[in-house]
């Protein structure tokens, strides 16, 4: 019997106004990024583009391609997951 999860993360990709939502806000946080260049401690905002476009080549993969589409979206949840371990353990290293 699959598991919930297994039936989220493995379905089939939202499509191509998902998939154009997550890599605007990708391009967004890019642009921060670059206007806020000269602050050190805006290194997470590239890391939230990784984890938008990530997201976004998930959704906007062919339907018949679920497992292609899984792989990416577990990597997006990974990077978003890393950025947030970090957040608690050094909060410096993102706030300051």
């Amino acid at each position: 019997m699959p598991s919930r999860i297994s039936e989220i993360v493995f379905s089939e990709p939202s499509g191509r106004l998902h998939s154009i939502v997550m890599f605007v806000s990708a391009i967004f946080f890019v642009g921060f990024y670059g206007y806020t260049h000269a602050d050190t401690s805006a290194w997470w905002l590239l890391v939230m583009a990784a984890g938008n476009a990530l997201s976004g080549v998930a959704e906007s993969l062919p339907s018949d391609r679920r497992r292609a589409a899984g792989a990416f979206r577990i990597a997006a949840v990974s990077v978003f997951l890393c950025l947030l371990i970090v957040m608690v353990v050094a909060p410096d290293s993102v706030v300051g």
